[in-house]
């Protein structure tokens, strides 16, 4: 790609490089410069302009070649515009990305910029887009970034059933609550809210009520106490109907009281104090990522502590730092 300056007669075939105004009309940079622009243009002294070399590939074509590498299930692609082509999610979702450096790192000339990983998304909202910086970029650039990419996704909201248990004691108003909350909760994931009498807080009825539950997509106990062990009620409730273990509390705050285990295949969660409120925590986190079907590990838990520090995250930006 060759950057030049020259008479208007001299720069037909080449791209404007900058945006330029004639006759009271803006013309856009990148705009061909054809026999009647530069005729157009014959009172200006000059013209800089862009030609592409033989090898060189122009940002729009760069762009679309480099999303179709990167779109993924559920995602798709605009129509590349000015050297940019964004990604939209089709369905409603969890954003799922991985590998975004390995495209960055190839060259400057080509930019992804995504949505943070595991990102609840809306049907048609803009989860990532690439950007072309110059005005083309060397066949053998795009190339190696198209290499290097991992298609990016989208894990769907898989509907179903989630189960809620009350313990007791608990005031009625803090169970009304705490239902609404969690209804709207598993709502806005494509669930519905099932949930029996509340039982009290205790070993064996918990184990009742876990083994009498409906089948479902996850059961979430919400507690009359917070678990503070894994020898606590949820925790050994679980274990005493057959269920496993995956985690006793989590470095998510709020939310630093969740457990999570599994009864057969169906998870179950031990409601932080926090789930009571609408406001984001670590149950979302976990939640989130069951509804859209993904398995939780301890290990995915663990990593959840960068950006675990939920109310700090959502606080406005210090400005007055600068």
């Amino acid at each position: 790609m060759i950057f030049t300056t020259c008479p208007p007669a001299e720069a037909i075939g080449g791209l404007l490089a900058h945006a330029i105004t004639l006759n009271g009309r803006r013309i856009a940079k990148a705009t061909p410069v054809t026999p009647i622009l530069a005729a157009a243009a014959a009172h200006l002294p000059s013209l800089t302009i862009v030609r592409l070399d033989p090898h060189d590939v122009a940002e729009d074509a760069a762009a679309a070649a480099l999303a179709d590498a990167l779109t993924g299930p559920d995602l798709r692609a605009a129509p590349p515009l000015h050297g940019r082509v964004n990604l939209h999610a089709t369905r409603a979702g969890l954003f799922l990305a991985t590998d975004v450096t390995a495209v960055n790192a190839v060259d400057e000339s080509l930019t992804l910029a995504t949505l943070p990983p595991f990102m609840p998304v809306a049907a048609d909202q803009v989860v990532a887009t690439i950007k072309i910086i110059p005005f083309a970029v060397a066949a053998a650039t795009l190339a190696a970034a198209t290499l290097a990419a991992t298609p990016l996704a989208l894990a769907p909201w898989r509907g179903g059933t989630a189960h809620l248990i009350h313990t007791t004691p608990m005031p009625a108003k803090v169970i009304a609550k705490t239902s609404a909350v969690t209804g709207a909760r598993v709502a806005a994931l494509g669930m519905t809210l099932t949930q029996g009498p509340p039982i009290p807080h205790d070993g064996v009825s918990l184990a009742d009520a876990l083994a009498a539950a409906p089948p479902s997509a996850l059961i979430l106990v919400a507690g009359a106490t917070a678990t503070a062990d894994r020898a606590d009620v949820i925790p050994a409730a679980i274990l005493a109907v057959g269920g496993t273990l995956i985690r006793v509390g989590m470095p998510a705050d709020p939310g630093n009281l969740l457990v999570l285990g599994q009864l057969g295949s169906t998870p179950v969660i031990g409601l932080p104090g926090c789930a009571r409120s609408p406001k984001r925590n670590g149950l979302d986190l976990v939640l989130e990522r069951l509804a859209a079907g993904l398995a939780v590990t301890s290990a995915d838990i663990a990593a959840m502590g960068a950006g675990g520090l939920l109310d700090e995250a959502a606080a406005a930006l210090p400005w007055g730092w600068r």
